[in-house]
């Protein structure tokens, strides 16, 4: 007889549990089933309150009728999943619902006057953004935003950037056959918005990296606001090179003599900057107009912020680094990419980072990269290797409030009703009375977050949401 838990250990979805059925409120379970659908994939245990608490169902049969019955009624279009029966803890009977990830997205909720589609954002289901249904509806569709036509023709643009690129690494002069078959147009000359981004003046206004070295450990903290800034545009193969070159010029490489030899002390691993460039403007979502890769240098640290959290809705601090899946969010772009050896094998990403950075003189785990997401940011954090040498007070310290602004991210998470335990987890902070004093209640104070029960602080029931400007 499996307990619960053995059951839990197996799956590699994410899962939720209900209690039981509720037939008179089923958004409030089928919007997991839309998440799931539009997502990874998930499992919902009913007859379940946590863990380590099994109920139970009374009529395992009856419950599974009425989950059947509504995912017909109130799911558009249907989506694949299962019903399964366990007894588990003895002679308790649970149901649990496996829910598989979609390919016609996306999945509605289909009730109470509304047509809504949910997503997953850590351990809840909420309503997809207006971003987020959109790359839903291309993933219907089978599309990517860099998959998509334009009004240009190939015969409109040059690609001497490219074409550069490729004789330089792969000794190969492009042939007009070529960009067709590489997705930079279609058959017919029409260009792609690949085609576009690795053309030689990208009209699209939303492909630039920003670059600013700051003067101290924030934004706001040294004697002159910014060292150094650029922006870059064009062709995204420029724009990854002097990025690269960017983060080159404002960095030290310090040496230490050795017996019979020298050690180079660089702050950053090249190879770990460069694969975290490629990767944000690899990975980012462009079909957020108005936004761009930005790369912010600081004393102790290097923070890379590209648009769009993780291409399946997953937040990446609740997952293992080795065994995060590849999703490409723009196939063409991560295509020619790898053809041109600017990264390595598909998925290796965060683990070549990792790994390059560790080879580096004196690394500890201190200095371990950080990889945060929310629903609509990703960072890369690299720790500089050489802050603190003399002794400082001042420590890199590996949460995410010295990691990134720990209060935008925060107040990000917090645009859906968040439980104290829920916001003191996702910052990485252990002590709940420090969090209470030293976060939220400076956000209350300020009038950046509210209160869902006002009139009762301390309500068990209590929740914390975003302030609306």
């Amino acid at each position: 007889m499996k307990t619960l838990n053995e059951f839990l250990i197996a799956e590699v979805t994410e899962h939720e549990f209900k209690s039981d059925l509720e037939i008179k409120k089923p958004k409030s379970w089928l919007k997991s089933v839309s998440a799931f659908a539009n997502g990874i994939g998930g499992s919902l245990y009913f007859g379940v309150v946590k863990s380590d608490n099994v109920v139970g169902l009374t009529d395992v049969q009856k419950t599974a009728e009425e989950i059947s019955r509504l995912i017909k009624e109130r799911m558009s279009p249907l989506p694949e999943c299962n019903l399964s029966v366990y007894r588990v803890d003895g002679n308790k009977d649970i149901l649990v619902l496996n829910v598989q990830r979609g390919n016609n997205t996306p999945y509605y909720y289909v009730g109470d006057g509304m047509v809504v589609a949910f997503v997953r954002i850590g351990n809840e289901s909420i309503v997809a953004t207006p971003q987020q249904l959109n790359e839903l509806v291309m993933r219907g569709k089978n599309l990517t935003f860099d998959t998509m036509p334009t009004d240009y023709k190939i015969t409109d643009l040059t690609f001497t950037a490219l074409n550069a690129a490729f004789k330089r690494v792969k000794k190969l002069a492009l042939a007009d056959k070529d960009y067709a078959s590489m997705g930079l147009c279609k058959p017919d000359g029409t260009v792609t918005n690949a085609g576009l981004m690795f053309s030689d003046e990208c009209p699209l206004f939303q492909s630039r990296v920003f670059c600013t070295h700051w003067d101290g450990l924030d934004k706001s903290g040294g004697v002159d606001d910014a060292i150094d800034d650029k922006e870059f545009e064009g062709d995204l193969i420029s724009q990854l090179l002097k990025s690269h070159d960017f983060v080159k010029m404002n960095s030290k490489v310090r040496w230490k003599k050795m017996s019979d030899h020298r050690v180079n002390k660089p702050d950053y691993a090249d190879r770990a900057v460069f694969e975290a460039l490629a990767n944000a403007l690899m990975h980012r979502d462009y079909s957020v107009v108005g936004s761009e890769v930005h790369v912010d240098m600081f004393a102790n640290r290097l923070e890379i912020c590209s648009p769009g959290g993780m291409p399946d809705g997953t937040i990446i601090q609740e997952q293992d680094i080795e065994r995060v899946l590849s999703t490409r969010r723009n196939p063409i772009i991560a295509e020619i990419f790898h053809r041109l050896d600017f990264i390595e094998r598909r998925g290796s990403g965060f683990k070549k980072i990792r790994e390059t950075t560790a080879e580096l003189y004196n690394y500890t785990d201190d200095f371990a990269p950080e990889f945060i997401s929310t629903r609509t940011v990703f960072y890369a954090v690299l720790k500089n290797m050489n802050y603190d040498l003399h002794g400082s007070n001042t420590q890199v310290n590996t949460q995410v409030n010295t990691q990134v602004e720990r209060t935008e991210l925060l107040l990000e998470f917090c645009i859906e009703p968040r439980t104290r335990d829920e916001m003191q987890q996702f910052v990485g902070m252990t002590n709940r009375e420090y969090f209470r004093k030293k976060v939220i209640k400076p956000l209350l104070d300020n009038g950046n977050l509210k209160m869902t029960i006002p009139d009762k602080p301390n309500s068990q029931k209590q929740k914390y949401v975003k302030a609306q400007c």
